[in-house]
C-alpha cells in the first residue's frame, strides 16, 4: 500500500459517532492503510450531534465558500477538519446549516427518516468530489461505506465522468446490513435528473429504498465488499449476479491483509 492514495468516504465514523459496522471500518480500515504506508483522507458529513469543542473540529476556509446546486438550489459548502488523536489521522466533514445543523443524523425523535435524506446524500456526494478537487488529491481507491454516502459512485462515473482528477480512481463499496425502512423522498429521482444523468441509469431511483439505492451503487462501483456477516438476501443475489470482483465478509481481527490484498489485486492496476 505504500504511497497508494485511498479516499474512504463514509455516513459514519468512529470516534465521532457510536461505533456501528460502519462506523468501526471507516476507521479501522484506513488506519490499516496509514500504518502500511499509504495516503489516506476520509470524509464524512458533520452532523449536528458530533461535539464541534470536544472533538476540536474547525473550519477550513480555504476548502469551504463554494455554493452546491441540488435541485435547482443553491447550497453553501462548509469543510471542517479534525484529527483522530494518536493516530495522526485527519477527517474531513462536509457541512451545510439547512442539511445537517439539526442534532441527529438520519431520523428525528420519532426514528422517522428526515425527508431530505436525498437531498443531503447528493449533497455529501457531490461536497465530497468538489473538496478532493480543491485539494488537488487524486485518489487510486475510493472506498465507500454507507447509505448516505452510496450516491458518490453514481455521480462519479456519470456527473463527473469528464473530470480528469479521478480518470484512474477505482471505486469499492462495502455493502452493509444497514440499512433503513421505507423509502427515502419519492422525488428523489427527479433530483438525481436534474443533474442531468441519463434516465436509464436512475430509474431504480422512483423507489429509493435501501435494497434500491444500494443496487445503484453496485451498477457504479469497480468492485464490492461484503461489509456485514448477513446482508439482505436481494443485495447477495446481486452481488452474484454483478460481475464485478466481490470480497466477501471479513470479521475485524482478520480484514487487514484480506482488503490489502483485493486492493493491491482487484483496484490497482
Amino acid at each position: 500500500m505504500k504511497d497508494k492514495r485511498i479516499l474512504y468516504v463514509s455516513s459514519e465514523v468512529v470516534p465521532y459517532l457510536p461505533e456501528t459496522e460502519i462506523s468501526s471500518m471507516s476507521f479501522e480500515a484506513p488506519r490499516m492503510v496509514n500504518q502500511n504506508g499509504g495516503q489516506i483522507r476520509i470524509f464524512m458529513p458533520r452532523y449536528g450531534n458530533i461535539n464541534e469543542r470536544r472533538h476540536q473540529l474547525h473550519e477550513v476556509i480555504r476548502l469551504s465558500g463554494i455554493n452546491l446546486v441540488i435541485n435547482d438550489l443553491d447550497m453553501p459548502l462548509i469543510i471542517k477538519v479534525a484529527s483522530i488523536p494518536k493516530e495522526r489521522i485527519q477527517v474531513y466533514f462536509i457541512d451545510n446549516e439547512e442539511y445537517f445543523k439539526r442534532k441527529a443524523t438520519l431520523t428525528d425523535e420519532n426514528g422517522e427518516l428526515f425527508p431530505d435524506n436525498d437531498e443531503r446524500a447528493i449533497f455529501f456526494a457531490k461536497g465530497v468530489i468538489e473538496t478532493v478537487k480543491k485539494l488537488n488529491w487524486s485518489p487510486d481507491i475510493i472506498h465507500v461505506h454507507g447509505w448516505l454516502a452510496s450516491l458518490l459512485p453514481l455521480y462519479l462515473k456519470e456527473y463527473y465522468k469528464g473530470e480528469p482528477l479521478f480518470s484512474e480512481s477505482k471505486i469499492v463499496t462495502s455493502i452493509y446490513n444497514q440499512g433503513f425502512e421505507g423509502s427515502l423522498n419519492n422525488q428523489m429521482v427527479d433530483k438525481i435528473k436534474f443533474d442531468n444523468i441519463d434516465d436509464d441509469l436512475i430509474k431504480v431511483f422512483k423507489n429509493p429504498t435501501y435494497i434500491n439505492i444500494m443496487k445503484a451503487a453496485i451498477d457504479h462501483s469497480d468492485a464490492l465488499i461484503v461489509g456485514s456477516e448477513e446482508i439482505p438476501q436481494e443485495l447477495s443475489e446481486y452481488l452474484k449476479s454483478c460481475e464485478k470482483p466481490v470480497l466477501n465478509f471479513q470479521s475485524k481481527e482478520e480484514f487487514a491483509e484480506n482488503y490489502k490484498d483485493f486492493y493491491n489485486t482487484k483496484l490497482i492496476s
